[in-house]
């Protein structure tokens, strides 16, 4: 994942864990102390972290060698490694869940990725963790950064793409909870600031988000920051949230699973 290179330096700047998103993500896990987990496309490991303070032995992969380098100096308690989402170096069945938060869209393919997840998985869940080009859409973003938020939304997989490379990996069943953003969010990606307008304005902020820091012009952050920090100073800019309002969430957990048909063992 050489972009993340790129961003790796100052990402947990302003990129950390949120609980309220971490407690969900045990929640549809469904930990067990004594069970192995698995996050592909862990980062710095903010995620990996806070899942292992809920039980479990994690295990944490990402193409990054960066992000990976950054993991191993919070904590050896994970056994991390760098390694490819589409050739998973386990053997079969042996986690009891898998994890990816915000990192399908880096994948080449759906499909390989799910199916490694599967062979590894001995029976449990995957919990995706990710927003749609439709949801992505309707952020109030593409007010002031149009291009940056078309791209970004273009590389993200639609829930009819992510559903189907779930049956073609063979997954029996795939449960879909939206979820809205809030006001106290603490994990600055994309759309945290949905209530929080100004933190876009601030340069660390925007570094440790790939559609700020990979796909946007220097041109078009300037004239869109401009534009929205006289909207702030305003007040429009309460008018423009407000039209972007929706009732299908902002992000999506997408929870896939594997059933053992015990009668076959």
């Amino acid at each position: 994942m050489a972009v993340y290179e790129q961003i790796g330096k100052g990402y947990d700047l302003t990129r950390r864990a949120d609980p309220d998103i971490a407690a969900r993500l045990a929640v549809h896990l469904q930990i067990k102390s004594n069970s192995s987990y698995l996050d592909v496309g862990c980062g710095t490991g903010n995620y990996t972290l806070a899942l292992a303070k809920h039980g479990g032995i994690w295990h944490g992969i990402d193409q990054s060698k960066q992000m990976i380098d950054a993991a191993k100096n919070k904590s050896n308690f994970v056994a991390w490694q760098v390694a490819e989402a589409e050739a998973l170096p386990y053997a079969d069945e042996i986690f009891s869940g898998v994890l990816c938060t915000l990192a399908i869209h880096h994948f080449a393919a759906l499909t390989p990725v799910f199916q490694e997840i599967y062979r590894v998985l001995m029976g449990g869940h995957l919990v995706l963790f990710t927003a749609t080009p439709e949801q992505m859409s309707q952020y109030w973003l593409v007010e002031y950064f149009p291009e940056a938020i078309y791209k970004s939304a273009e590389q993200m997989p639609s829930l009819e793409n992510i559903r189907l490379a779930l049956n073609e990996a063979a997954f029996n069943s795939v449960d879909i909870k939206p979820y809205s953003i809030s006001e106290n969010l603490q994990d600055l990606f994309l759309y945290s600031g949905k209530y929080r307008p100004e933190i876009y304005l601030d340069e660390n902020v925007r570094s440790g988000i790939s559609t700020f820091a990979l796909l946007a012009s220097a041109d078009e952050i300037a004239a869109g920051c401009q534009r929205l920090a006289a909207d702030i100073n305003t007040g429009r800019i309460t008018d423009i949230v407000n039209k972007h309002e929706n009732n299908h969430g902002d992000y999506l957990f997408v929870i896939a699973d594997k059933v053992v048909n015990k009668a076959n063992i």
